[in-house]
């Protein structure tokens, strides 16, 4: 999975209901139409022009490990000399956030897109994805939550503290932060944005046709109708646990491999890159000063996790 599909794994997109199948002159745009790429592999499809304006997904993890060692190196100076790097919750509150463990990375914005994964394991994942997302530290004693987080592990907090001063998860957070001008705009701009450029592109005519095609196509593979590719990722039907993993039935997995075959035979995601991207480069323009702002603190932010992680 490429790190460019992955960086929109909390983008959700909510495209409407489409009706009809869509040929000839009045389908979708065809792979190679201008401006619209051909995606037959994940690795074809293009950065999107917000990406530059936010942390890719492994830049997100490297932002976690420097946030970690940097409150290592703060409980350490508070006399917790062995403090781990990744520590798990406290054991009396071990069990509780395991169990609330929920995976809901997408592997692309329009949901599956890997046809081996999909005949794996459907709309699901690996079980062993799990316990690799797990912490891989000892238990924090009740002591150590208080220090790290500035509370107690039952969620009580000093009066009058600020959430920003708790404890060394907050230093060390403050610390990647320093110099950067508007955090909250550099966290929150791109991403309501994108967001509301999501909700838009569903209105774009030939992501409407392209998702009608898409649809026709999974029927004639034997699924049922779906509005859109996201629609038929989260189908209830999967019956999602509370980890968010699906049980593979032979249904879902065979819908799942329906659903890539159909984006990659009618290029889905190709159509739907290219009038997402075409509004991300008009939003940019309309905001160009505020943009500008954002993509300077990111960079500050970059130097910063560079700089903690040595």
């Amino acid at each position: 999975m490429s790190s460019r599909t992955r960086r929109w794994a909390a983008a959700l997109l909510s495209a409407a209901a489409v009706t009809g199948c869509g040929s000839g002159a009045d389908g979708p745009a065809s792979p190679g139409a201008k401006g619209v790429p051909e995606v037959k592999e994940e690795k074809d499809l293009p950065d999107l022009p917000l990406d530059r304006y936010r942390l890719d997904t492994e830049e997100s993890k490297r932002f976690g490990k420097a946030q970690r060692l940097l409150a290592q190196r703060c409980m350490i100076r508070l006399g917790f000399t062995d403090f781990p790097a990744d520590p798990k919750p406290p054991a009396s509150s071990a069990s509780t956030t395991a169990k609330g463990l929920i995976i809901t990375a997408l592997p692309t914005s329009l949901g599956a897109f890997d046809l081996d994964h999909a005949k794996r394991w459907g709309y699901g994942w690996e079980p062993r994805l799990r316990k690799a997302l797990e912490p891989t530290g000892r238990a924090m004693t009740q002591a150590e939550f208080a220090a790290l987080y500035g509370m107690s592990s039952n969620g009580a907090t000093p009066k009058g503290s600020k959430s920003s001063e708790r404890g060394c998860s907050g230093r060390a957070n403050n610390q990647l932060l320093k110099g950067v001008a508007d955090s909250r705009r550099m966290w929150t701009f791109p991403a309501t944005h994108d967001a509301d450029l999501q909700k838009a592109v569903k209105k774009d005519r030939q992501v409407r046709r392209a998702f009608a095609t898409w649809s026709k196509c999974v029927v004639d593979k034997g699924g049922k109708r779906f509005a859109d590719p996201m629609a038929a990722y989260s189908d209830k039907g999967w019956r999602r646990g509370e980890d968010g993993n699906t049980p593979q039935t032979r249904r879902e997995v065979a819908t799942a491999v329906a659903d890539v075959e159909c984006k990659r035979e009618h290029n889905t995601l190709g159509v739907w890159w290219a009038a997402l991207a075409k509004r991300q480069r008009a939003d940019i323009q309309r905001h160009e000063d505020t943009y500008a702002a954002v993509r300077s603190d990111v960079e500050v932010l970059r130097g910063n996790i560079r700089k903690a992680l040595g």
